[in-house]
């Protein structure tokens, strides 16, 4: 096993997570051997996905940070804790300008200005795009950042194992090297996770095969508290059978939802905001259309849907400003969104929820804390309960360059306030332990294949937790959950060697996924009202009185221990939300 000392590990290479390296290598001016970890090809990550754009307050003539914060708090169903919805809004415009420093090409109108699009949920047009590629764009500017740093070093498809902790501080982290199959230890003063979220736990999802949780599980498995899992997000606009998202630009550039009548039924849910009501609202929507018979059946999949119209836009303004649309239209279904119906449903996209942690990203080690030394969390895969209940689209890219920019700057400034990094015997008895569960796995003989259980997930990930859950199905759920938990501890991995052994990588990330599951359906069977994406057939309303608090939840051999923590409102009074 190979040892490496760096002074910072930033773990994933998403937005957040080069951000993050970014900021610490800028901060440490050199000073600092920085690691960027990442179980893909740092360019695969998701985040390349991302496509409608992020929000900020960039005309305050036309707009206020404080109309940005109403309508986040307001859109999360007032879940959101609002201090660290002040910090987004505050910081956002900064980041949007900090990557057209960079060199992000985005889209500009005649004078000159950044275009701000809509989005839903949103009082006026804020959010700053370039074409429907945002991500792919700031991704790659960060990128080349970041190979002009020689400090920094970055190991790609290195696949983390184990979070390495000693009382209540971080030493390190395990990986496996993905081309080798070595195992190499990253002894480090600070590590950062970034690794996304783990909406793949789902089968009909927008979300890469590499959206699994493993940084959420990491944690949840070191005995760290995770938060707000239940809050699962489902896109309006996932295209059928595939999942493929179509981003809310297109609702947000004028796009239609139709049902099967060829109607525009949004008037009926959400006279005032349309297509651009919240994701949670518009879901709901489609699927009791579809459930009271106003659905259309795709006949290839078996599956219901409705109509993404954007016919009336025209052929130039989708070429300019959804272009990719096209692209993934014409080459998935062969059709031209210019001419044609695109069939589409709601379908997984986003966490709210993840690691549990503090304002500045630290994470904490109990419901309210405190937190652990040198240990933070950025992106999608932290809780920092930004989102609330429910996120606003092109608020999740704000959330990961600012949140990615803080922890990079506070775990550079820790690290070079420590002489010593931390010494391999203070987590050789953890090393070892990971080593032999990697080698049972290997050389065991067990009887269950890793991919039939995924399957079994999946299935019952979409049926029973859906956009709308009822008890009957979450209780289904959480048993057959346990089942497959149970399974797992016999899995067979049928490839025995080393190098790129992806069947072993599978078979770790379906492990985590299962073990997530389990506290999303434990979280949404506790919480007994509707808020947000969560929506219960039997607790229709949003339940203040009982249900204004996380949801924390902690590992045990069994199902997982929950508890809660408050929700910290600062401007903003819950109110019922109309649109």
């Amino acid at each position: 096993m190979e040892t490496l000392r760096y002074d910072v590990v930033v773990l994933g290479s998403g937005l957040a997570g080069m951000r993050a390296a970014l900021q610490a290598a800028r901060v440490s001016n050199g000073a600092l051997r920085i690691a960027l970890v990442s179980k893909l090809h740092a360019m695969r990550s998701h985040s390349v996905s991302a496509e409608g754009g992020i929000s900020g307050v960039l005309y305050p003539g036309e707009d206020t940070v404080d109309l940005h914060g109403f309508d986040t708090a307001k859109g999360g169903d007032y879940l959101g804790d609002q201090e660290s919805i002040e910090l987004l809004v505050k910081e956002a415009p900064s980041e949007i300008r900090f990557f057209d420093h960079l060199g992000v090409p985005w889209n500009r109108d005649s004078e000159g200005k950044i275009v701000l699009r809509a989005f839903g949920g949103m009082s006026v047009p804020r959010t700053a795009f370039a074409a429907d590629k945002t991500g792919f764009f700031m991704m790659s500017a960060l990128y080349d950042n970041l190979l002009s740093f020689k400090n920094i070093d970055i190991f790609h498809e290195h696949y983390a194992t184990k979070l390495l902790l000693k009382g209540n501080e971080f030493r390190g982290l395990a990986t496996i090297d993905l081309a080798t199959g070595e195992e190499r230890v990253f002894l480090s003063k600070g590590c950062i996770i970034a690794t996304g979220g783990f909406s793949r736990i789902f089968g009909f999802t927008t979300t890469a095969y590499s959206s699994t949780g493993d940084g959420v599980a990491l944690a949840y498995k070191a005995g760290l508290p995770v938060k707000d899992l239940e809050f699962t997000q489902f896109h309006p606009t996932g295209m059928i059978p595939s999942g493929i998202l179509i981003t809310e630009a297109a609702r947000g550039e004028g796009g239609y939802l139709l049902n099967s009548d060829g109607k525009r039924f949004m008037e009926n849910y959400a006279k005032s905001k349309m297509e651009l009501a919240p994701r949670d609202i518009v879901a709901r929507a489609m699927i009791t259309e579809i459930n009271q018979g106003r659905g259309v059946l795709h006949e290839a999949s078996n599956m219901m849907h409705l109509w993404l119209d954007l016919r009336h836009l025209g052929e130039a303004k989708i070429d300019e400003r959804l272009p990719m649309i096209k692209e993934l239209a014409m080459k998935s279904l062969s059709i031209n969104p210019a001419h044609e119906l695109i069939p589409v449903r709601p379908v997984a996209h986003h966490t709210m929820g993840g690691i549990h942690a503090n304002l500045f990203g630290q994470v904490l080690s109990g419901d309210q804390g405190p937190p652990v030394e040198g240990l933070w969390v950025a992106g999608e895969c932290g809780c920092i309960s930004v989102h609330g209940a429910n996120r606003l689209g092109s608020n999740s890219l704000s959330q990961c360059v600012i949140w990615g920019r803080m922890t990079g700057e506070a775990a550079a400034k820790r690290a070079l306030s420590k002489s010593d990094y931390p010494a391999l015997d203070e987590v050789e008895v953890e090393l070892n332990q990971n080593t032999k569960f990697l080698e049972r796995l290997l050389s065991g003989g067990g009887t269950e294949n890793p991919y039939s259980l995924r399957k079994e997930l999946w299935n019952t990930m979409d049926t029973y937790v859906y956009v709308y859950r009822e008890e009957k199905g979450l209780v289904t759920a959480m048993n057959k959950l346990k089942e497959l938990r149970e399974r797992y501890s016999q899995v067979h991995v049928e490839d025995k060697g080393r190098i790129f052994n992806t069947n072993l990588r599978d078979t770790l990330e379906i492990g985590n996924m299962i073990e997530l599951a389990q506290v999303v359906v434990a979280g949404a069977l506790w919480r007994k009202e509707s808020r947000g994406a969560h929506a219960r057939v039997e607790f229709p309303k949003r339940d203040d009185a009982n249900f204004m608090k996380h949801t924390i939840a902690y590992r045990t051999d069994d199902q997982p221990k929950l508890s809660s923590s408050p929700v910290k409102i600062t401007k903003w009074q819950p109110m019922e939300r109309k649109y």
